[in-house]
């Protein structure tokens, strides 16, 4: 019994669940109770899937503690209350199908509108840890960690056989984070639980046995990766001896079964619809000649339509070494868009990474008119998607060719540049080149948007340039 808060006769209920989603259920309750106000009782009933119940299956095994003042059946248990109602007069109710969406049901939600709240962990992985120096691999945790990591993975090699393993998890534990470990290896495994390693990745038919003791949670995976055989037995041999598990019918990448992959989580879902789920997305971030964010955004909004609560990413490659920063920003973007039913449009400015949502265009008259009104022989850099503009007192010369506009430039400036004026020309026309080629917006003496990339600029125009109050830029 839940005992946190204590309130002036609090409502008591009583909570029916299966096996499989008995875990999940008291990680929800355990912050979601003394937030509203209640107390509560779970009823774990001899069954994995709670879906599968019915009122009459349930009437014969309920037990009703003293106190209770209702009783919340699993959303997916279908048919009449009948039976049920005959043996008590307390209120029965049936709760969501997601039990994550308990908070909804009891009417905490938090502010309407409130942007940034998630649901989905992130989960980053350290590949190949054992060639890491103790040192580098608290560096690299730590790092992941602020990037928005909420647990860190050790990744081991294939094979197994590295005995460092429990004191490189001591250390990282000891650091304040929270770690799993991806092994297959039972020896590697129990060092690293021991050490305090809150999740294994990953648990098929091979070391099942082996987790009943690990005392910790496990991820499922099949036997085969291509399929979902074995993974059946797995969870129901897992859930029968009360080991809290995730399930993951594993992400292949294109090429290689990516649309069928994802079919499988689907099935997986229908199947098992109050079973925690996991995602390895590093197997198409990684293996994907694509910049990765945006295929982070599509695989998380995947997830938080489904209801997988975890991911597991890597950031490897070049093009995915973000991808821990990219993950933190979709899960808020993705959760936001569930939750208010909107597509993700306008909302999270800092994955839009490559190209601006909108460049201004350059009215045409414009830059000779700005040519005709200054007096000053200041250098003015415009540019928008298919021009570039130097302007100046009675000069205007533009073209797509950086080179080409400023050597036609000189030939009628009727002053000589000096050698860091000139570099700083030189910087903002490959930068105005940049913004060209990609889409990007332009204005001079400021960084181009890379979102949540964006390195700050400050001020490098030239001396002569920054005696002008007139800074003129792109409109």
């Amino acid at each position: 019994m839940h005992n946190e808060k204590q309130l002036a006769n609090p409502e008591q209920i009583h909570f029916v669940t299966g096996k499989l989603a008995e875990h999940a259920l008291r990680r929800v309750l355990l912050q979601l109770a003394p937030a509203v106000g209640f107390e509560y009782t779970i009823q774990v009933l001899p069954i994995t899937v709670a879906a599968l119940m019915t009122p009459e299956w349930i009437a014969r095994r309920l037990k009703i503690p003293p106190n209770t003042t209702r009783i919340l059946l699993p959303g997916y248990c279908e048919g009449p209350i009948k039976p049920l109602t005959a043996l008590t007069v307390l209120p029965i109710d049936r709760g969501p199908r997601d039990l994550h969406r308990l908070p909804d049901f009891f009417g905490h939600t938090g502010p309407q509108g409130q942007y940034g709240a998630h649901d989905i962990q992130i989960i980053a992985e350290i590949n190949h840890a054992p060639q890491w120096s103790l040192d580098a691999l608290l560096a690299e945790a730590r790092k992941l960690k602020r990037q928005g990591a909420d647990v860190v993975d050790v990744g081991c090699e294939p094979g197994g056989g590295w005995s460092g393993v429990g004191d490189a998890v001591a250390a990282l534990v000891d650091a304040g984070l929270r770690v799993s470990i991806d092994s297959m290896d039972r020896d590697e495994i129990a060092a690293a639980v021991q050490a305090g390693a809150e999740l294994v990745l990953s648990v098929n038919a091979s070391n099942r046995e082996a987790a009943v003791g690990w005392g910790c949670e496990v991820v499922a995976i099949p036997d085969e990766p291509h399929l979902t055989q074995g993974l059946d037995e797995t969870i129901e041999f897992l859930a029968a001896a009360g080991v809290p598990l995730r399930v993951d019918p594993i992400l292949e990448p294109i090429g290689c079964g990516f649309a069928t992959s994802l079919g499988r989580y689907l099935e997986i879902r229908e199947r098992y619809p109050d079973a925690e789920m996991m995602m390895g997305i590093g197997n198409l971030t990684e293996l994907t000649d694509c910049d990765s964010a945006a295929i982070n955004v599509l695989l998380l909004g995947f997830c938080q339509e489904l209801n997988i609560r975890s991911v597991l990413t890597t950031s490897v490659i070049n093009w995915a070494r973000t991808s821990v920063q990219e993950c933190d920003l979709a899960r808020k973007l993705v959760h936001y868009a569930v939750r208010h039913s909107t597509p993700p449009k306008h909302i999270e400015p800092n994955l839009v990474l490559l190209r601006d949502d909108k460049v201004q265009d350059i009215d045409a008259a414009y830059p000779g008119g700005l040519s005709d009104s200054i007096r000053d022989h200041h250098i003015r850099v415009l540019a928008d998607l298919e021009q570039i503009h130097l302007i100046s007192s009675g000069i205007h010369e533009q073209g797509p060719d950086p080179f080409d506009v400023f050597t036609r430039f000189l030939k009628i400036y009727p002053r000589e540049l000096d050698a860091s004026h000139a570099f700083y020309l030189g910087y903002e026309l490959a930068k105005a080149q940049t913004a060209m080629t990609l889409g990007k917006q332009y204005t001079q003496d400021e960084a181009l948007n890379w979102g949540f990339l964006t390195r700050e600029e400050t001020s490098h125009r030239a001396p002569e340039a920054n005696t002008n109050d007139d800074r003129h830029s792109s409109p």
